[in-house]
């Protein structure tokens, strides 16, 4: 099964989010991650969709994509030609005692610490997908007490592929 991120422009309307992933649903697809939000025009929206399936699978879901009235423009971002980022905040029980290493571990991935308690750790980290699980696979040894995860968003690299709507 192959994976495909596809970074979506789509009118910035009311319901368009809801419309996309309609279509999924509708199609019996899965959404592995969905990310949204406005574009530097507020007139757009841009969403980042990944999608797992076969080849016929993943290329029937752009066509469709197309086809909805709201979508203006459908990239496809291949690994080598674009940048995919993620967020993780991740909430660990740490003593005082245990404090010290947490902090070392999350230094070493250049993770921020946004919050300290008295027996947590809440710790911010962005990179790519391989990074986020190493650094989960770190924490093994620790109590994770709560995660959030954003999803993929990301961009096509250089300025050859932008495409200017009006």
């Amino acid at each position: 099964m192959k994976q495909r991120v596809l970074s979506i422009l789509a009118d910035n309307t009311a319901g368009v989010l809801s419309r996309v992933a309609g279509l999924f649903s509708r199609r019996g697809y899965n959404i592995d991650s969905i990310t949204a939000g406005v574009t530097a025009d507020a007139k757009f929206s841009r969403m980042t969709v990944v999608a797992s399936g076969d080849e016929l699978i993943l290329e029937q879901i752009t066509h469709q994509l197309s086809k909805l009235v709201d979508v203006r423009d459908i990239k496809v971002l291949e690994p080598e030609q674009s940048v995919n980022r993620e967020l993780i905040l991740v909430k660990v029980a740490a003593t005082v005692e245990e404090r010290q290493n947490v902090i070392a571990i999350a230094n070493v991935f250049r993770a921020n610490i946004v919050d300290i308690g008295q027996k947590s750790l809440v710790i911010e980290l962005t990179g790519a997908k391989s990074k986020l699980e190493a650094f989960l696979s770190l924490l093994e040894g620790y109590e994770i007490l709560e995660l959030a995860r954003t999803g993929i968003t990301g961009l096509s690299r250089g300025a050859d592929d932008v495409r200017f709507l009006s």
